[in-house]
């Protein structure tokens, strides 16, 4: 097969089936090689062409993992008609509703096997979702009294390290009762900095998607 004269049509490709095989092996025990098999004659050159080298690749896959999550989330923080404590409720229940955690949790990826990957994401969340997305929510909160923390920027951090990295059965390979066990626990510190904003719905949903998890590891 030729190759896609459009570019932004070779890149998505590259890019859908870099993520399919690092979900699927892992950053670590895929290679150039095992996407060109995967890319109907797509050659190495062209590849290269777009990214310079695999870790390039897995920066564009982690880019294009965080982008729709952080269009839901700047969307969430710059609503006028929620209070900061509904803010952040609101993109908890929206997070966990996705229906693209449902394709994730099926493809059922090790994260033990993929560490770069994982640390991309972990550094994404540190160095952009929490200041740009949480903290503006959370110093919001502050300011109309529904929230209560001397150190927001900490907190920001915190919140979103604590739900995407420790709650994440995919990291911790946690079963269904794991996952309800840390639910709770992330429940109660939350309360003590007057942040009911978890719930029974969220918590089944949580469930939900490590049974699918474990069902397809």
């Amino acid at each position: 097969m030729a190759r896609n004269k459009h570019p932004e049509e070779t890149v998505q490709r590259i890019l859908d089936v870099a993520f399919r095989l690092f979900m699927e092996k892992g950053y670590e025990h895929t290679s150039i090689q095992d996407m060109i098999d995967h890319l109907d004659g797509l050659s190495k050159g062209a590849i290269y062409h777009h990214f310079k080298s695999k870790e390039d690749i897995l920066v564009a896959v982690t880019d294009k993992m965080t982008e729709e999550s952080n269009q839901m989330l700047a969307v969430i923080r710059d609503r006028t008609d929620l209070t900061g404590k509904e803010k952040l409720k609101t993109i908890f229940k929206e997070s966990l509703c996705r229906s693209v955690q449902d394709e994730i949790f099926t493809v059922a990826p090790d994260f033990s096997n993929s560490p770069r990957l994982l640390f991309s994401i972990f550094r994404e969340t540190v160095d952009e979702a929490a200041p740009d997305y949480i903290l503006p929510i959370l110093k919001e909160g502050i300011a109309d009294g529904s929230i209560r923390t001397e150190y927001p920027a900490e907190l920001a951090e915190l919140i979103l390290l604590a739900a995407n990295i420790w709650m994440n059965p995919m990291v911790f390979d946690n079963s269904p009762e794991e996952s309800y066990r840390k639910f709770r626990v992330f429940a109660q510190m939350m309360q003590g900095f007057g942040l009911d904003v978890v719930d029974d719905e969220m918590l089944g949903r949580l469930q939900e998607l490590a049974s699918v998890y474990q069902k397809n590891k």
